[in-house]
């Protein structure tokens, strides 16, 4: 028999060296996240095909219809007359903003929660910020589109003539922004409204025909009664589509207005009063999960 060698016995207090844990890589901040949010949008947007027709399609459809209804008809004041179709392209931009800003957010984001979409983001290290980034660029990106293709037909399909000096599209430059700004903060405010995703659409859109047919995009707003100019003048889209118009008409058509003037300091300020409400409610108000989801 042969002897084996004692195996030495370790002692009790020593151990082997841990491994150095590796340093957290920091996350990413929130502008970035909120550009990576934006990209996830808008392949999701470019994914639901009837959504993107229905977008883009709209307001050309509309400016269509009323050039062909009424194409020999026209407006003016003082003199100044211009056909149909120049008269209401500014309704068409400011109806087709809202659509995209408001309308879109109110019911998407009422969709999401009720999915359960957003208690997922919520469980992500995604902040709110950055998510509601994503869908600030998202609804600039298809306005910007969207605008653009409205404005080409105009041009190219019914010779609608398009300012040649850079003040107007300057003006043009800061009611797009400042009304996207506020459709999209009022769309986000409102979409703790509904109930469900379900209910979502009946919701808003009975909302937003009805300040269309009252803010000057399906009829001229100096036509209406005064009691229903005084109740379109308290939302932002009559002074949207008020600010479009001083972009497009000449400047003589200012005097249909109700201030007889194209009163830009006015809508800068509704536009800002809006914009300032909808964040503070928007912030009150936003759940990320359902009513009944606790």
């Amino acid at each position: 028999m042969t002897a084996t060698a004692p195996v030495p016995a370790q002692h009790p207090s020593v151990t082997a060296p841990a491994a150095p844990a590796r340093p957290r890589a920091p996350l990413p901040g929130v502008l970035r996240l909120g550009l990576v949010r934006a990209g996830v949008e808008l392949r999701q947007f470019a994914r639901e095909r009837d959504a993107v027709v229905f977008v883009f399609a709209y307001p050309i459809l509309l400016l269509a219809v009323f050039a062909t209804v009424f194409g020999g008809d026209t407006q003016g004041a003082d003199g100044v007359e211009v056909d149909f179709a120049r008269y209401f392209l500014p309704g068409m931009i400011a109806t087709g903003v809202m659509l995209t800003s408001f309308q879109t957010l109110a019911i998407s984001i009422a969709v999401e929660r009720d999915d359960g979409t957003l208690r997922r983001l919520r469980a992500t290290p995604l902040p709110a910020t950055s998510y509601f980034l994503g869908k600030v660029l998202l609804t600039l990106a298809t306005s910007l589109v969207q605008t653009a293709a409205l404005l080409a037909v105009a041009a190219l399909a019914y010779d609608v003539p398009l300012p040649s000096d850079a003040g107007r599209w300057a003006t043009f430059a800061w009611v797009f922004v400042l009304g996207t700004a506020t459709g999209t903060v009022c769309g986000v405010a409102f979409s703790s409204l509904p109930r469900s995703g379900r209910s979502a659409s009946a919701v808003v859109t009975p909302v937003v025909l009805l300040l269309q047919f009252v803010s000057g995009v399906f009829f001229a707003f100096y036509a209406l009664p005064g009691w229903l100019q005084s109740v379109a003048s308290v939302f932002p889209l009559k002074w949207l589509a008020q600010g479009m118009r001083s972009v497009f008409l000449p400047d003589d058509m200012a005097t249909l207005e109700v201030g007889g003037s194209w009163q830009h300091g006015a809508t800068a300020a509704v536009l800002v009063a809006w914009l300032v409400t909808g964040l503070v409610v928007g912030v009150r108000t936003f759940r990320w999960r359902r009513r009944d989801d606790g």
